[in-house]
């Protein structure tokens, strides 16, 4: 039965990708931005939505629901119709602003390598595009999608427009990771979906289960973490913050260190609520 939903899925978003390169990237914008917003709603999803924003609004209250899950589900859909047009993120700039303190070109510079982390804001897959495009030396953890007659075309995707060195989430993925960082390649990841096999850390006063693997890579290695911020304005125009360096020196142990970067994230969060996606099950 799975198979057959998957089938028909990817059926579903084949078409739409080749209904959106037709259109071009502004009118697929402004059509899936209508259609999410529209369904999104009707989604399963809904209920962990509401349970999130509800962990969220203990900590900041007076927030505007309607207005942040009306809003995600149109950066949602317009981040969906935006794949199909990674090859023209790719070739331009005039589509992003760029606010970094020294980090790209110090990793030029020096050649040793950081760990890259962000969560799911605005057009995420942009971060390590743009780091590579700076000709720094990158691999991406990723997590697979589920359906396995879209996934190959994603992964495609992913290595000619964005990163070519992709990893698989997992443990294979973790040898991976120690290897191109021997190589002096740095690592880029979201940290922000819940991870089976990570620790059960505070995330918006809320235990959380979240992985380690910066900390304990940042640790090991001695590499500096960068916390990276991406948001969307009104005109679809990307500013992609990388912010002060993470020093693990400064912290005990991995916990504490994986505690600072939940702070972190939070805080991005708390900057656009919007544009952060709520559907993941983060405190299952």
């Amino acid at each position: 039965m799975k198979i057959i939903i998957y089938f028909f899925q990817s059926i579903i978003v084949y078409f739409f990708f080749l209904v959106g390169r037709i259109l071009g990237l502004r009118l697929s914008r402004k059509i899936f931005a209508i259609m999410f917003t529209t369904f999104g709603s009707f989604f399963k999803s809904k209920k962990i939505i509401k349970k999130n924003l509800n962990i969220f609004s203990s900590k900041v209250p007076n927030i505007d629901e309607k207005k942040i899950h009306l809003n995600m589900w149109k950066n949602y859909g317009m981040t969906f119709i935006e794949y199909i047009f990674l090859n023209y993120f790719r070739n331009q700039n005039s589509h992003v602003s760029i606010t970094d303190n020294n980090n790209l070109s110090q990793i030029l510079l020096k050649g040793k390598p950081v760990i890259f982390v962000s969560g799911h804001f605005a057009n995420f897959e942009l971060m390590s595009m743009e780091i590579t495009k700076k000709n720094i030396p990158l691999a991406t953890i990723y997590r697979p999608l589920n359906n396995f007659f879209l996934n190959p075309f994603m992964e495609y995707l992913r290595k000619k427009y964005i990163c070519r060195n992709q990893i698989k989430k997992g443990i294979n993925g973790v040898r991976e990771s120690i290897d191109y960082i021997k190589k002096n390649i740095s690592i880029a990841l979201m940290i922000d979906q819940r991870v089976s096999e990570g620790e059960k850390i505070n995330f918006f006063d809320k235990s959380a289960l979240t992985t380690t693997l910066p900390a304990q890579l940042s640790i090991k290695f001695g590499l500096d973490i960068v916390p990276v911020y991406i948001e969307r304005d009104k005109q679809n125009h990307f500013i992609i913050e990388f912010q002060n360096r993470i020093n693990p020196k400064n912290y005990n142990d991995k916990i504490e260190l994986t505690k600072k970067l939940n702070e972190t994230l939070e805080k991005m969060i708390i900057r656009n609520p919007s544009q952060w996606i709520w559907t993941h099950n983060r405190w299952k």
